[in-house]
């Protein structure tokens, strides 16, 4: 299992274009849009193929650059790998590499979830620390405990982390909070681990039953995912899979505000209701029309948006922290005052900033922010600090009167395949430039 030898990598894209989005607000958006699968689902299921030594094939891949980055690790490590359209065959036999390239992993924190997927193949991984958005420390604190509580010997120098596990044994796991992460990568290193582990206080986020669902299709024994609890039993032999993706929940949200921002009539398909019902009570509350059956809704944009007393971030079935930028534009053009509980990431509204420029009127009290909706908001020049800040900023663009040029768009092309043009479809005036 250990005869793996350390490659060094070279890699990525060597500097983002600097592309903008520009967008001339005022328009209602109509139609339909259809969405994608999901970023946060896709990359785990992407990180777990590497543990049986089998070949999967996922259906209903998003088109993102995050995934573009998964792509090039799993090829360094020796996977071969095919990507067409929406669909991705990963055959993990061949694998020969433990290291995976920092400049990859600098490019997208997801990565860290390989350490557990790795200990589980080929018994040691060798990792640089992760990157991806600047939204406040995110630290992996807990996913080196876990590992180690199932047996890893991890050593930390030089901005690099090298675990080791000769055998990962079950054990039971209590996490100090329920993180998405911590709990993917335990229930990776876990599927081949002897014996059972349990893990308490997991988090729930329906991305981690889709990482169950597409491990049990392999072979594996895990239960629980979507409750506070997940069992994995460990097993030794794993087979070839199809998956399909489900479909991205923050992706459906932003839609949905885009139609209620700009007083819009959207129908979304593709999409979980269930996953959404935080979202829908909070753009209900803004006074939008929402009718839906399993698979798709219809929001229907309000004449006049309504403040929101209180929006407060929790992990999931709370307030997803990543639809809070999106709905932070929303607020700016309500009618009173809205407050934004931010619980889950520190430094998480790098975007009022950039709303303040269009004339938004926004104070920040470290984890809360204090929304006066005012009566338009003006394009302006701005940047994308993040991914879901950027996604905020062109629905702000939408509503504002006049032109927004929107630039670091890179960092929306992360989480939302073709942003500009869907919109555009659905009667945006907007487009990308170079």
């Amino acid at each position: 299992m250990h005869n793996i030898v350390i490659y060094g990598c070279i890699g990525i894209f060597g500097g983002a274009i600097m592309e903008k989005i520009i967008v001339e607000g005022g328009k209602k958006l109509t139609g339909e849009v259809s969405v994608t699968g999901a970023k946060n689902a896709v990359l785990p299921i992407l990180a777990a193929t590497v543990i049986g030594a089998n070949e999967s094939t996922i259906f209903n891949v998003p088109n993102l650059r995050d995934v573009d980055v998964m792509e090039k690790i799993l090829l360094s490590l020796g996977c071969n790998v095919k990507r067409m359209d929406k669909m991705m065959w990963v055959d993990s036999k061949p694998l020969y590499n433990i290291k995976i390239p920092e400049e990859l992993v600098r490019e997208m924190r997801s990565s860290i979830i390989l350490m557990g997927a790795m200990l589980a193949r080929a018994g040691e991984v060798v990792v640089s620390y992760p990157g991806g958005c600047e939204i406040g420390p995110r630290p992996i604190d807990m996913h080196l405990k876990a590992l180690r509580e199932l047996g890893a010997e991890i050593e930390e120098s030089h901005g690099f982390i090298y675990a080791k596990a000769d055998e990962l044994k079950g054990c039971e796991i209590q996490l100090d909070y329920p993180s998405v992460g911590a709990t993917e990568n335990i229930i990776l290193a876990a599927t081949r681990a002897k014996g059972t582990t349990i893990i308490r206080n997991a988090a729930r986020e329906p991305e981690i039953v889709d990482l169950q669902n597409y491990l049990n299709k392999a072979g594996a024994k895990v239960s629980g995912a979507g409750t506070s609890v997940v069992i994995i039993e460990g097993v030794d032999k794993f087979h070839d899979v199809t998956h399909t993706t489900m479909p991205d929940r923050i992706v459906a949200g932003t839609y949905m505000v885009a139609s209620a921002i700009t007083g819009g009539e959207i129908v979304i398909k593709n999409i979980v209701i269930d996953h959404l019902q935080a979202t829908i009570a909070k753009l209900k509350e803004a006074g939008s029309l929402i009718y839906y059956d399993n698979s798709s809704l219809k929001i229907v944009g309000p004449k006049r948006i309504n403040s929101i007393d209180m929006i407060q971030t929790l992990p999931y079935p709370g307030f997803p922290t990543d639809m809070q930028a999106q709905m932070m534009a929303l607020l700016t053009i309500a009618n009173g005052t809205s407050i934004i509980s931010e619980t889950v990431f520190e430094n998480r509204f790098k975007h009022a900033e950039e709303l303040i420029r269009m004339g938004a009127n926004i104070k920040i009290f470290g984890n809360v922010a204090v929304i006066k909706g005012v009566k338009e908001l003006t394009g302006a020049k701005i940047t994308a600090k993040d991914l879901r800040g950027g996604a905020c900023l062109v629905l702000a663009g939408l509503a504002a009167k006049g032109i927004t040029v929107v630039e670091n768009v890179y960092h929306i092309e992360r989480g939302y395949e073709n942003f500009h043009e869907e919109l555009r479809k659905l009667g945006a005036n907007i487009k990308k430039v170079n």
